[in-house]
């Protein structure tokens, strides 16, 4: 799904009264569009979750992701993802956060 369609999409069922987050990788759109909570990742495009098979860093961006939920309180935020791609210890991450590696 394009960054444009998930956050129209994302306005529309915040207005019905569920939450939303919208992982993008790009800033066009969601600077115009204005969905209610956005995670930037400077990912390649098709990869927003991070490296096929890498479940720790597709974890860490799920997680990274619903905790806006919380923490985001003004509609149109985005928020910028710290990692790089490919330059991050992710299972380290997780560890940190006390995850079970599910390996």
């Amino acid at each position: 799904m394009c960054n444009q369609s998930g956050g129209l999409i994302a306005r529309v069922l915040e207005e019905h009264g569920i939450a939303t987050v919208v992982v993008q990788q790009g800033l066009q759109q969601p600077m115009r569009i204005k969905p209610p909570r956005s995670l930037y990742v400077k990912h390649p495009y098709g990869q927003p979750f991070g490296q096929p098979g890498d479940i720790d860093q597709q974890r860490t961006i799920v997680e990274d992701a619903l905790a806006l939920l919380e923490t985001v309180t003004e509609p149109g935020t985005i928020t910028h993802s710290p990692y790089r791609w490919r330059r991050e210890d992710f299972h380290a991450i997780q560890r940190s956060r006390g995850a079970r590696a599910a390996h």
